[in-house]
């Protein structure tokens, strides 16, 4: 049985399919417990840590920090038994760094126990014993390649399908060609070399395409010929360029726009580009109805005042968004039909509320969800909305809680905004944005008063919800928020 075994990135469920490893928490030679954490990787919903599936001693790891793998792509190679001595005719895998181009000299043969089903890798250098294919550890036959792209930009690369048969030969040393003075290159289509591509930046392509300007039909001012904002722009405005002669060492002059170099690209993937993708598919498919209600709810933050002087409520957080959420799951049993999903040819209604309360976080916009929240206490409703938040802030919550939520609550009031039109989240017909509470002058009693006040702004999807029971709905935690001990003994 072999001793070295791969570990592949598995299946992280709710249908994700690729992880990025955001960092490795172990190296090569470092040994390793059962299940101990080796590695952080980051899906569209969240960031885990991956624990080991074996003990031993870590052998190789084949993607570095920053690489994207598909779900069941070898990530790191562990020998299970390494007090048995060196293995035989094979040395250690190579660091993370060195790839994804290892040497056979650093990356020899590792014998790799296959998955079921799969074909097993064998030794580099020719056929493996009983005719199996020979390959690189890590880099054996699949049905699909795995993608590469690093951390920040770029573009991806596919991994690397197999090793070659032996090392190339080192080429023999060159010796320097002698300086060759900057000579002026003949105008051509913009590209400095006749029939080649048209060698100018994205931004500047986009740019030419959306002045409809032919960048074939363009000389470059730019470095090696390249086209910049500067000649697209003088052919979309029919200015002439200047008839100087380039060269090679001519530096590209921007006097009046800017350039790449003043620009951020930032790739759009994990949980904004999972955001991105939700809510452009809800804002185009369940039909929007916004309403907003301003509310007093003054005398909710003194009932909150007093139920933070009790004892058994002193280490506990105390938000207006407790009042908020119990009021939202009050209405609800009020109104059911809220609590639904559209299904395309009928309609469920839930029984439960996975109560969704939206976060933001370093790596995006997240929205996690309390499960089965209805059920629980005010005292439960505070301790399990204190976890869920401070989980996400530390970037742990997993895809199971952020998976199956029925109706959601944002906070857009921390930010001190009034309030907002929320986007459905997939799969949920309601969603309240709560708006910052302020002090506000408000008739009280026949009277102008200082008084505090908010407002509500309720989203839902008009297919479920008419007009009529989406403004009940948000009257009724309007009335809660108004007067929240009243509204406790009337509604329970």
């Amino acid at each position: 049985m072999s001793r070295i075994k791969e570990f592949n990135l598995p299946d992280l469920g709710e249908g994700l399919t690729e992880g990025e490893i955001l960092a490795w928490l172990v190296k090569v030679g470092d040994v390793i417990e059962l299940n101990q954490p080796i590695v952080e990787v980051e899906t569209a919903k969240a960031a885990v840590e991956i624990p080991a599936k074996w003990a031993g001693q870590v052998q190789a790891i084949f993607h570095p920090e920053g690489t994207t793998v598909e779900v069941g792509t070898p990530i790191i190679a562990i020998d299970t038994d390494p007090g048995a001595g060196p293995i035989e005719a094979s040395t250690t895998g190579a660091p993370a760094a060195d790839l994804p181009a290892p040497s056979a000299a650093s990356l020899a043969a590792v014998e790799v126990a296959p998955a079921e089903g799969a074909v097993e890798p064998g030794l580099i250098g020719g056929p493996a014993p009983g005719g199996r294919t020979a390959v690189l550890v890590g880099y054996g036959p699949r049905t699909t390649a795995a993608k590469r792209r690093p951390r920040k930009g770029g573009t991806p690369v596919p991994a690397q399908a197999a090793a070659p048969a032996a090392p190339p030969a080192p080429a023999a040393p060159v010796a320097p060609a002698a300086p060759v003075a900057p000579t002026p290159i003949a105008p051509t289509n913009g590209h400095g070399r006749a029939g080649g591509p048209v060698l100018a930046k994205p931004p500047v392509r986009k740019l030419a395409k959306d002045l409809g300007v032919d960048l074939s039909a363009l000389t470059g001012s730019g470095p090696l010929g390249s086209i910049t904002r500067e000649d697209v722009q003088r052919a979309a405005s029919g200015t002439p360029a200047a008839a100087e002669p380039l060269t090679v060492a001519a530096p590209a002059t921007a006097a009046a726009s800017f350039g790449a170099d003043r620009e951020q690209r930032i790739p759009v993937k994990g949980v904004r580009k999972l955001t991105a993708e939700n809510m452009s598919r809800s804002a185009f498919t369940a039909p929007h109805v916004t309403e907003f209600l301003t509310v007093d709810v003054t005398r909710a933050m003194k009932a909150l005042d007093r139920l933070r002087g009790r004892r058994e409520w002193r280490d506990v957080r105390v938000s207006p968004l407790l009042l908020v959420a119990k009021a939202v799951l009050l209405a609800v049993r009020r109104h059911p039909m809220v609590n639904s999903t559209w299904a395309g040819d009928e309609i469920v209604v839930k029984d439960y509320v996975n109560l969704g309360i939206a976060a933001a976080t370093e790596r995006g916009l997240i929205v996690p969800n309390i499960k089965d929240a209805g059920r629980l206490s005010l005292r439960e409703l505070a301790d399990a909305m204190t976890d869920l938040v401070q989980t996400a802030k530390a970037g742990k919550t997993s895809p199971a809680d952020m998976s199956g939520g029925t109706l959601t609550i944002t906070n857009v009031g921390v930010f001190g905004v009034d309030t907002g039109t929320p986007i459905l989240p997939p799969g949920e017909s309601a969603i309240l944005a709560f708006g910052a509470v302020r002090e506000m002058p408000w008739v009280h009693k026949g009277k102008v008063r200082p008084r505090q006040v908010t407002t509500l702004g309720l989203s839902f999807d008009h297919r479920i919800i008419d007009g009529e029971l989406g403004s009940k709905f948000l009257r009724d935690i309007g009335d809660f928020l108004a007067d929240p001990e009243a509204a406790l003994l009337a509604w329970t």
